[in-house]
């Protein structure tokens, strides 16, 4: 069973996130063969205050 976790930022809106959700469970699918319905895949939305990258808070990132 393949369990696929995808950390975001947040600010997607939920069709988006749910586009993600449905490309990565066919390429899932398309590429190794798993079945559909043994597919997991979700998303943990961080709040840009609570993210770094190169010692820059994402949230000063947007500024």
């Amino acid at each position: 069973m393949p369990l696929i976790e995808i950390h975001l930022l947040e600010g997607r809106t939920d069709e988006q996130k749910k586009a993600l959700l449905s490309a990565v469970t066919g390429a899932v699918h398309d590429s190794i063969g798993a079945p559909l319905e043994t597919i997991r895949v979700w998303v943990q939305e961080m709040s840009p205050r609570a993210f770094m990258s190169a010692g820059v808070l994402a949230a000063d990132k947007k500024k």
